[in-house]
């Protein structure tokens, strides 16, 4: 069970698209981004649900149905970069703009390609539960969740604590800049791997 915790950690706690979402929120918006990062999480819970079941392989084995997951992806993910990279500095944000809401959280988990590879790689990598399948789906997915409540609030703090570099106009323009710019690279490098 610790070999799947650690796993669990370095997959779900490594940058990819959710976590570097989050941070960039977090410098953006402090503790105004915890409802997204609640989106982010149920997403992530449907997630396991759906791969821990296999749901995610059928969906994905309907012939033609991949190209359009893609493109409807894509479209998603150059929108979210491109709301990180305009959003204005904290100090103009508190004349009106918002952060992201809890619904665009849910939707970027469940199109994150990292996600689902994560949690194929859990699923199918460890058994915890010898002959018992549902039990064994059962105590991943709790364990999956709980590392999740532990490393989502981090990357927001993390993201919160630039929070002061993000006031400087030129700054926070090139941090948001590259956190926009990373979030599409892993997203790249998840989907070519």
């Amino acid at each position: 069970m610790i070999e799947f915790i650690l796993a669990a950690l370095a997959l779900t706690g490594s940058p990819g698209p959710n976590t570097l979402s989050l941070a960039a929120v977090g410098a953006g918006f402090g503790r105004r981004g915890i409802r997204y990062m609640l989106g982010l999480t149920f997403g992530m819970l449907l997630v396991v649900l759906l791969t821990g079941t296999g749901v995610s392989a059928l969906i994905l084995a309907i012939p033609g149905i991949a190209p359009v997951v893609t493109a409807i992806a894509v479209a998603y993910f150059l929108y979210l970069a491109w709301r990180i990279a305009t959003a204005p500095p904290p100090s103009a944000r508190d004349t009106g703009a918002s952060p992201p809401r809890w619904v665009e959280g849910m939707i970027l988990s469940l199109i994150n390609p990292k996600a689902y590879a994560a949690m194929a790689a859990l699923f199918s990598g460890f058994t915890l539960v010898k002959g018992a399948p549902v039990q064994d789906i059962a105590l991943k997915s709790t364990l999956a969740m709980a590392t999740l409540a532990m490393v989502n609030p981090g990357w927001l703090w993390l993201g919160h604590g630039l929070t002061s570099a993000m006031r400087t106009p030129g700054l926070g323009r090139a941090i948001n800049i590259a956190f926009a710019a990373l979030l599409l690279i892993s997203v790249a490098a998840t989907t070519l791997l």
